[in-house]
């Protein structure tokens, strides 16, 4: 989602969203923001809701243009994971932390969180210059077996680049 709304500044504003009234108003107003991509009006909200709900389409049923509701968002954010198959609390994915509770309030805070942290935050940086992915793997895969670990079924979401707009490995 290589759009000019998805960058760093979104990614800060909602990691200071419960300290700031200014970084309430800029989520909002981004959120909000009403864009045009082949003819079609959306917001920013929809557009980001729909990239989360393809991150975990097999898991949630989702099909080409469904947004991810407060349910799908609740129930997939704890199967996202930083850097290898190799699970460690450290690489359970931070934001999860941020929520404890995802609901109708801040659901789509949790998937913007997501998006922008692929598109602009420290996992891009992280992507780009160590190699680490997000990887979109079991439920709580810190109490799973060895064996269970090694047989999971595990999609790397990579960072795209200027030719390839998003693709999945």
């Amino acid at each position: 989602m290589a759009h000019p709304w998805i960058n760093r500044e979104l990614y800060e504003a909602i990691l200071h969203f419960e300290e700031s009234d200014a970084a309430q108003e800029y989520y909002y107003r981004v959120m909000d923001t009403e864009i045009e991509r082949q003819g079609t009006y959306d917001t920013v909200r929809n557009q980001i809701l729909r990239v989360y709900a393809m991150l975990f389409c097999d898991e949630i049923g989702a099909s080409a243009g469904y947004l991810a509701t407060p349910q799908d968002v609740e129930a997939t954010a704890d199967r996202l994971y930083i850097g290898e198959a190799r699970f460690d609390p450290k690489h359970w994915y931070r934001m999860r932390y941020h929520f404890p509770v995802i609901d109708e309030d801040n659901f789509d805070r949790f998937a913007a969180l997501v998006i922008t942290d692929l598109n602009a935050g420290p996992l891009h940086e992280a992507a780009l210059n160590g190699g680490e992915m997000l990887l979109v793997g079991a439920a709580d895969p810190l109490t799973i077996s060895e064996e269970e670990r090694k047989t999971q079924n595990l999609r790397v979401i990579r960072i795209p680049d200027d030719e390839r707009e998003g693709e999945e490995a």
